[in-house]
Order: C-alpha cells, then structure tokens, then sequence
C-alpha cells in the first residue's frame, strides 16, 4: 500500500539557519601567528569570550553571560578528555601553545550537557598534539 499526502506549505521568505556549532582553533591558526601571545591569537576568535593572561603566566579565559552555580564564572577546562581544576585567577598554566592541537569553545547548553553542572558556565576542551600524528 502506498500513501499519499497532499498539503499545503506557506513560506515567509526568511531562511532558517541552525545554529553555529562548537568554535574551534586549530594548531594552524596558531602557527600563522609566530611570536604572538596565545591568548592574542584567542582573543576575537570566539564570539563572547575573553581571554587574557594571568600574572602567573597562565590564560584565563572568560565566556559572557555565563551563570553560576558554584560562585564562579571560570568555565571547565578539559584537556585531551580530562578535566582540569583552573588555577587561580581561572588561569591555565603548563601548556605550550604549540603543543595544541585545538582549542574548541563549548557555549551551548546542548553542547556542555555532557559535563553536567561542571559545565554550566562553559567548556574550553583543548586537545594536545601526540606523537606519531
């Protein structure tokens, strides 16, 4: 048997578009940029987040509009699939900028779902490079 279902479609001209998904900088954005401090390469590549460096050295990076529920608005760092406590200031320190990979923005409640309440203020995943890749 074979349906068939006629109907009737009205359009109102504006196109729908999904959301932008996740924001990524890849290890090539960073090497086009020799001599630059990462958190200068960050900085204006994710729409609603800051970055900057911390007096101890580290980045610190803060995403606009987030809540808390933890008395805190750092976001959770995750790198290569572990989670990381920031230190103070929300600053991440010992990584070499050119020991990434990428550096993926997480904002989205569909995106951050994953991590839970650890995530409701934001996920900056960071993924190192590894030998042999």
């Amino acid at each position: 048997m074979v349906a068939v279902v006629a109907g009737c479609s009205h359009s109102t001209g504006a196109r729908q578009t999904s959301p932008p998904g996740p924001q990524t900088v890849t290890s090539e954005d960073i090497e086009r940029n020799p001599g630059q401090p990462i958190e200068r390469v960050l900085q204006g590549r994710f729409s609603g987040v800051e970055v900057s460096r911390t007096s101890d050295g580290g980045i610190a990076v803060r995403i606009r509009g987030a809540t808390s529920f933890n008395a805190s608005t750092q976001p959770l760092y995750v790198v290569d699939g572990i989670p990381m406590q920031p230190g103070p200031n929300g600053s991440l320190t010992g990584i070499n900028p050119y020991d990434i990979e990428s550096i993926q923005v997480l904002k989205d409640a569909a995106d951050t779902a994953i991590y839970g309440m650890r995530g409701a203020n934001g996920v900056i995943v960071i993924k190192t490079k590894r030998p042999g890749r």
